[in-house]
């Protein structure tokens, strides 16, 4: 379990059973992190496709995260979630990203943050949803 809450971090990204997730770029204990329950049941792809309903993204520089987040916007449903993580500061992971680089990034697209959270000890994350006004 990461962060500081007692809520488990699949609850805190908010993967649900039966959802299809497509992750890039994430530590090698990604799915332990997770820790998810036997009772929810993801379908993981292993190539981003049309009608994706979550998607991580972990980026250690703001060009492939510029290269990448536009893509996966087209990718989303329209209530989907695009977690993007970065490393922290006090991981000493050498990154030009932060959390202002993924707003600037993520509002032209069409994208607005609403939940930061801890992810491990290296890594955050923002979690970014198409704005209300441009679902379909």
């Amino acid at each position: 379990m990461a962060g500081y809450s007692g809520t488990p971090l699949w609850k805190k990204l908010g993967y649900k059973t039966g959802m299809s997730a497509y992750v890039d770029g994430a530590p090698k204990n990604y799915r332990s992190l997770l820790a998810l329950p036997a009772d929810v049941h993801v379908k993981w792809l292993t190539h981003p496709k049309s009608d994706i309903e979550l998607v991580h993204l972990f980026a250690t520089s703001a060009s492939e995260l510029k290269a990448k987040l536009k893509s996966y916007r087209t990718k989303i449903v329209s209530a989907g979630v695009i977690w993007v993580s970065w490393p922290k500061k006090s991981s000493e992971v050498r990154t030009d990203i932060t959390e202002d680089t993924i707003r600037d990034v993520a509002l032209p697209t069409g994208l607005v943050d609403i939940k930061v959270c801890a992810v491990d000890e290296v890594w955050s994350g923002l979690k970014l949803v198409i704005r209300k006004e441009r679902r379909a």
